[in-house]
C-alpha cells in the first residue's frame, strides 16, 4: 500500500486523504460529506480513504493520532492537515484556498 499511496499522494493533482475507521462513529458522519464535496469540486480533487487499523504503517507514518484525520496532498507534499468531522462549505473552502 506504501508505494501505491506514494503515487497516489505525488501527483500533480490535489489528493484528499480521510483516514478512518470503520468503529468511528465521526468517521461515519464523513462519509456523506466527502460525497457533498466531490459533487461540488468535481475532478478537481482526489479523494481516497485510508483505513487505520488495515493500514497501521501508513498511520503511524503520518502521526495518525484520532480518526477522522483529513490531509490535503499535491506533489507528495502536505498542504493541509485537520482532525475530526469538517461541514462540507468549510472542506470546499479549504480545498478552493489550495486549487492555485
Amino acid at each position: 500500500m506504501n508505494s501505491k499511496f506514494n503515487e497516489i499522494i505525488g501527483q500533480k493533482q490535489l489528493v484528499l486523504v480521510d483516514f478512518y475507521a470503520d468503529w468511528c462513529g465521526p468517521c461515519k458522519m464523513m462519509s456523506p460529506i466527502l460525497q457533498e464535496v466531490k459533487s461540488v469540486i468535481k475532478d478537481e480533487v482526489k479523494i481516497i480513504k485510508v483505513n487505520v487499523d488495515q493500514h497501521q504503517d501508513l498511520a503511524s507514518e503520518f502521526m495518525v493520532r484520532g480518526v477522522p484525520t483529513l490531509m490535503l496532498f499535491r506533489d507528495g507534499k502536505m498542504l493541509w492537515r485537520q482532525s475530526g468531522v469538517l461541514a462540507t462549505h468549510d472542506l470546499v473552502g479549504i480545498i478552493r484556498q489550495h486549487l492555485n
